[in-house]
This record gives structure tokens, sequence and C-alpha cells, in this order.
């Protein structure tokens, strides 16, 4: 069997709006599952953590001889992915281009027609990328591939039909290819959780989730899977060993989707005498955390949690489809601060109709809450989404002047509310300022931060939020 060389790359341009800087996850699973199954020979590359040039990126998979180059990227960083592309086909036009992750699972097929790639795979992509490396290999067909959207001959785009297959057994997934990528040079750099600097590796334990907002791309489906808690405590178990981390950053849709589960894993980590850190810069439900579940990861070593509230007007928790509980919100939030757990929650104006009540309300809320840290996005609708849907059938207008390829998620500017625009940016600039600005919260800052010797790397990012309040 033919040895293919596979070159893997997330495209980012490092911007210095946009610094964070992850693991390429989705990568990494793919690299793992294919090289078990294939004489391969693969190379991955995070575009923004090698601070490279769309050119740059396009020579290093030249330069690798690849048979196959696969492209991935989120929305605001798609700009790159045609260049990208039309610079490898143009070098070499037998190299089979193919390209997913979450902007092509968004928008779908129709980004083929500005992007010279031979397949776009849409969701899940392990079973499909096998499949469709075994048809290259003389042993399938490109139709007969569930889902997947590719150019036949003629330069036609074909979906095929079905649904794309998904992997119902989460355990029955190598570990991620960590091995492909340098780990210690993420630990000097940005990742989710503002913590910068340590010594950690991400890890997704789950696929799925079972609420339906309305902002959110359906990537994994509505159904949970999860990891056996044996599997994500021996998965620590490995990088404690091999990498010598001490800090594990959760990036789950819904972690604790499963009580029981989450329980189970401390109670493992315990009895295993497996001491580490771990932050959840997002992927927690508040309102499904209770005292003991609260205790338990407590005692497991989370030092970090985000809390995403969004809103605290009850009728847009119900147009939204997020339906959070609020008062188990605000629970949450004190039983995580009294743990001194470092706090942070998301929360968003300018949602469909939302009047200066409601986002008074939500910053009140804020405000009043035991959170530490707080970021205000404003509401945008991405294609692919409900949101996106509901946009484009009364605020059509609104929807021409949002550039996705190209945006920061911290200056997005979309205005779905039934207020002006001036008034959203000003509600904006006063939920920083009367957050930031509450007397004991930079007390609680000072006092809670994880890193205390870092914490100079830390608080230009509070003055930064807290002088946007302050200024028009």
């Amino acid at each position: 069997m033919k040895k293919l060389r596979i070159f893997l790359a997330n495209i980012g341009l490092r911007s210095p709006l946009y610094q964070l800087t992850t693991p390429p996850m989705g990568l990494l699973y793919l690299a793992a599952y294919v090289r078990e199954r294939f004489p391969v020979e693969i190379r991955v590359v995070n575009q923004r953590m090698e601070g490279c040039s769309n050119a740059a990126l396009a020579k290093m998979a030249l330069d690798f001889e690849a048979d196959v180059v696969g492209l991935g990227c989120i929305t605001p960083s798609s700009q790159g992915m045609p260049i990208v592309a039309r610079a490898i086909q143009a070098a070499s036009p037998d190299t089979k281009i193919i390209i997913g992750g979450p902007h092509v699972s968004a928008f779908g097929p129709v980004v083929m027609e500005d992007i010279p790639a031979d397949a776009a795979f849409i969701g899940e992509g392990e079973i499909s990328l096998a499949m469709y490396l075994d048809a290259l290999l003389g042993n399938g067909s490109l139709d007969a591939i569930p889902g997947l959207a590719w150019r036949n001959a003629s330069g036609e785009i074909t979906v095929n039909p079905g649904n794309v297959p998904i992997v119902e057994d989460l355990d029955s997934l190598p570990m991620p290819a960590y091995d492909l990528i340098d780990l210690p040079k993420y630990w000097h750099v940005q990742s989710i959780a503002p913590i910068p600097r340590r010594r950690y590796v991400s890890m997704v334990t789950s696929r799925g989730c079972p609420y339906g907002c309305m902002w959110c791309h359906n990537i994994f489906g509505r159904g949970f899977r999860a990891h056996s808690p044996e599997r994500v405590v021996d998965e620590i178990r490995l990088y404690t060993e091999r990498y010598h981390i001490n800090d594990i950053e959760f990036l789950d849709d819904c972690f604790n989707l499963k009580r029981n589960r989450v329980i189970e894993v401390a109670d493992l980590l315990r009895k295993k005498d497996i001491r580490i850190r771990i932050a959840f810069p997002n992927g927690v439900r508040a309102d499904l955390l209770d005292e003991e579940t609260m205790d338990a990861l407590a005692e497991s070593g989370m030092y970090f949690c985000s809390f995403a509230l969004e809103s605290a007007s009850p009728r847009i928790q119900k147009l939204t489809h997020k339906n959070m509980n609020l008062e188990k919100f605000l629970h949450a939030v004190e039983l995580a601060a009294a743990k001194r757990i470092f706090t942070n929650g998301f929360m968003m104006l300018g949602f469909p109709e939302e009047t200066e009540d409601e986002m008074r309300a939500t910053i009140y809320m804020a405000t009043e809450s035991r959170l530490h840290t707080a970021s205000f996005y404003t509401v945008t609708p991405f294609p692919g989404t409900p949101l996106y849907d509901y946009a484009l059938e009364h605020y059509p207008d609104k929807l021409t002047a949002v550039n996705y390829s190209n945006m920061d998620f911290c200056a997005m500017r979309a205005n779905l509310s039934a207020v002006s625009d001036e008034k959203l940016y000003y509600y904006q600039r006063k939920a920083n300022r009367t957050f930031f600005l509450k007397p004991d919260r930079l007390y609680r800052i000072l006092r809670d931060y994880p890193q205390r010797s870092l914490l100079p790397l830390y608080l230009p990012i509070v003055a930064d939020r807290m002088f946007k309040g302050l200024f028009p």
C-alpha cells in the first residue's frame, strides 16, 4: 500500500486583536485516527502558532510534497483558506486539497465555489476522512461516502446523500496526536483561559450538546457522546507522564451534562493520586452544577471556570433556547467563588428585539454576581445557525454589513436589538464600567488570580476593559 503524505493545517493569521492560540484538537484527532489505519506521514501546522503568512503556509505544504493537504479554520479566519488553496493548486495541480472544520461545517458545500478544493468534509471528520483516503488508494469510491461534498472530473460539485458518519463510541478513538506538534510552544502563549505560561494540554472528552442555543453551530449533533471516566483519567495520566504537564484545559461543549460522569472522573483522579490543575474556559453548564459536583471538581483541581449567562432576560432565554435557570446560575457562581475558584462570565448584548431594560438587567445581574471577570459581546448571527435564519427572515438588511471572513470576536458589529447602534454600544461600555469598577471586584481579582506572579501580564486586560467602559 502506498504511503501517503498528509499535510493538515489550521488557517488563522496572528493579529493584535486575536492572539488566543490553543493546540489544534480537531487536526490532532484526525491525524491519530488516520495513522492507525493507513501507512502515512503526517505534518500538522497551526498557522497562528507559526506566525507565518498565507504564502509561507502554502510553501510548507509544497515543501512537504504532500499527496493530500487538509485545511480547516473558524469563520473569522476564513479569508486565508482560498488564498492558501489556490497557491497550492497552482504549484502542484495533482495534490488533493480537502477542507473542513467549523467554517466549512457552518457554510456547507457553497464554500467550494471560491476554494479550489477537491472535497469538503461537513461535520465530524474521522470516519469520512478514512473513507476518502481509502478511495484515493483505490479501495472505494468518493460517491459512497455519506454527506461528502466533492468535485468531479468535470469540476462540478456533488454532495452525496446520507448523514455524515460519526464515532458513536468515543473510547474507540486513539488519543490526540500531540507528538505531531511542539507542545511546549503553547505553554508560552495565551490559551483560551486567561492564564498565561503554564504547562498544560487541551482535552475534549465529549461531543454533542442537547441544548439548542440559537447562536450555536450544530457540528457534533444534539446527541451527547462522551469518553468514559476511565478513558478521561487514563488520558490525563498519559499526559502527566509523557509531557510532565500539571494543568488541563477542558474544551467540551458541555462537560458536566452527565453529573455522575463528572463525579466518577473526580473519584478516579483521587484514587489514582493524580494531582492536576483544571481550567474550564468554556463548556460548563452553570445550572447543572450542584454542591456535590462543585465539591468534586474543586477537589480534583479546578481553579478557573467560565460561566455563560448570555442574558438575564427570561424572554431572551426562552427565545434563544438557552433556557438557563438564572437562580441556579448565580448559585453556581457563588459556590465556585466561595472556593476561591477564579470565575469568568460570558454575556451578550444585542439579541433580537432586546430592550434597554433587558440590557440593564443583564449588566446588573453580572455586576452583582460573584464573577471575577466578564466579557460583554455583541450578538452576531453566523451562517448555519438558527439565529442567522431568524435574522435573515426578520432583519435581512442588518446582515449585509457583516464581513464574516475577517472579524475579531470582540469587535463584531451587528445589532438585532430594539435600540439604536449608538445605544447598544453605549450599554456595552456601561457594562464594562459598572462591572469592573465595582469596589470589591478588583480586590477579589488580585486575591484569587491563579498565578499571582504573572498577574502583571493579566492586569492590562482588565484595565483595557475598564477603560473601554470609561470612554466612548
